[in-house]
């Protein structure tokens, strides 16, 4: 009968051909806790909340706590990057001025913060029109998007490139970015070069429709991607199955393998060789507190199917 897994029998994944598997996780006051919640569970990279996910007060660090996550991420054995994610209460396409001014100014404290801690990337939902329409919210988005990156470039600096990675939607309401389509349109409108990503997560995708779950389908949802927006934009994978049905429009998360995508469904996906380089995060429920170490196992034994799948 094989060992139950553990964080040390679950070896890191690095660079150069094999997909780094990761979790979000809770930062705490120090963030340092955040690699430590990572390293348990077996994750080869983390992603936190700079503050609290459902409030707009930002959490005030200081430079030596931002310096002392920056000196352990360098020397950790097993995370190899850290994520973070912006405040789900950002709506960039509101037509609201008020909630369109904190939500400018939520942001680029998110970034201020993530690049200071040195993360590879800030993912941000851009949020919902809620009727004003794509084109019509276009604009002040890329407003929104142009003065973080300048305010961010104009704050503490790590050394390391940390973009705002846009988020693609589970297609509800008004919601920005449920299709590749808008992602390229937001970043070809504000041109900001290698400031701008894009986070691709899977629930989303399957909620807003785009099928994945063959080997072929996964191949036409890469290619697509790349004539967007661009494989070199993708920067990270949100890794997700899904408790809601194929085209549901919800975003709801479910574990690897218990959902209505499957690990078979992932794995032809994660299995691409495009996206080998690129992290899949975890961001879900758990027990009810988030990945944990089955989960990274399941995700890990989602890849293998994907690979084999391929060959």
């Amino acid at each position: 009968m094989p060992r139950p897994a553990t964080s040390e029998t679950l070896p890191p994944r690095r660079y150069g051909g094999a997909v780094r598997i990761g979790a979000h996780v809770r930062a705490g006051g120090d963030l340092v806790g955040a690699l430590e919640r990572g390293d348990a569970i077996g994750a080869d990279v983390v992603q936190v909340f700079t503050q609290s996910p459902r409030a707009w007060k930002p959490t005030q660090y200081s430079p030596e706590v931002l310096d002392s996550y920056l000196a352990a991420q360098s020397q950790h054995p097993r995370v190899t990057a850290t994520f973070c994610h912006a405040t789900y209460l950002i709506n960039l396409a509101t037509s609201d001025p008020d909630l369109l001014e904190r939500s400018r100014a939520c942001l680029a404290a998110n970034l201020a913060v993530a690049r200071g801690m040195g993360a590879s990337g800030l993912v941000l939902h851009i949020g919902s029109h809620k009727g004003l329409g794509f084109d019509g919210c276009v604009p002040q988005v890329v407003a929104a998007l142009t003065e973080a990156v300048a305010t961010g470039a104009a704050g503490r600096d790590c050394g390391s490139p940390c973009p705002i990675l846009l988020e693609n939607a589970a297609g509800a309401g008004g919601t920005v970015g449920r299709s590749f389509d808008e992602l390229a349109a937001v970043l070809e409108r504000a041109d900001l070069g290698p400031e701008l990503g894009i986070c691709l997560d899977t629930q989303h995708l399957w909620a807003s429709g785009i099928a994945f779950a063959s080997v072929a389908e996964a191949d036409a949802v890469v290619a697509h991607i790349d004539a967007t927006v661009g494989l070199d934009r993708l920067s990270c994978i949100h890794l997700n199955d899904s408790k809601v049905p194929f085209g549901a429009n919800r975003d709801r998360h479910e574990n690897i393998g218990q959902g209505t995508i499957g690990s078979a469904g992932l794995g032809a996906l994660l299995g691409h060789p495009a996206l080998a380089d690129v992290p899949a995060i975890l961001e879900v429920p758990g027990a009810g507190d988030g990945p944990r170490l089955e989960d990274v196992a399941a995700a890990r034994h989602a890849l293998e199917v994907g690979l084999a799948l391929r060959g």
